[in-house]
């Protein structure tokens, strides 16, 4: 059984992609995960399955997802060892000290030619950011709510991402080592 954990993007955000967690957690037993933990109601997930493929575990989610509660949302799934790897990786290491400053931006898939310079351009002075393989890490100081760069994020990377603040990324990373 492989560790990972899952990431879903864009679920009970506004009404929409109504999706409880304790129907997630039914339908992933359902397909073979178990020691299923979920963290708030955004879709944040660690588990064991069989799979030894974090990009195919995501596909099949996705697709029961689709099937079992008709809509479509992406997925990503990560071994654990990459997502403490890519939670280690984080270049702001004194802003974990503040979480709600620090933001974890999954990319779908690497950006192939990311426009750096026009996040550059519009990021207030007190934020930074730096994009490392598929992850980019944003610390906001002044909160998220208030900066410009969050809106042209995607847009600007050419690929999806869903974002986490820093504690939700330790909690899911606690949930990792404890299991």
């Amino acid at each position: 059984m492989s560790h990972f954990v899952v990431l879903l993007r864009g679920v009970n955000v506004g009404g929409n992609n109504v999706l409880p967690m304790k129907q997630l957690s039914e339908l992933l037993v359902s397909m073979g995960c178990s020691a299923v933990n979920t963290y708030i109601q955004s879709g944040n997930v660690s588990l064991f399955h069989p799979s030894k493929s974090a990009a195919k575990l995501a596909a099949d989610i996705a697709t029961n997802i689709m099937s079992k509660f008709g809509f479509t949302i992406s997925v990503m799934a990560f071994t654990f060892e990459t997502f403490e790897q890519l939670v280690n990786a984080n270049p702001f290491k004194h802003s974990e000290r503040e979480p709600k400053t620090l933001h974890l931006y999954f990319l779908e898939k690497t950006a192939s030619s990311p426009d750096l310079q026009s996040l550059e351009a519009v990021k207030a002075e007190s934020e930074s950011f730096a994009l490392l393989g598929t992850v980019l890490y944003l610390h906001a100081p002044d909160g998220i709510g208030r900066s410009k760069l969050t809106a042209k994020i995607e847009r600007c990377l050419g690929v999806a991402t869903t974002a986490r603040n820093w504690n939700t990324v330790s909690k899911l990373l606690s949930f990792v080592e404890t299991q």
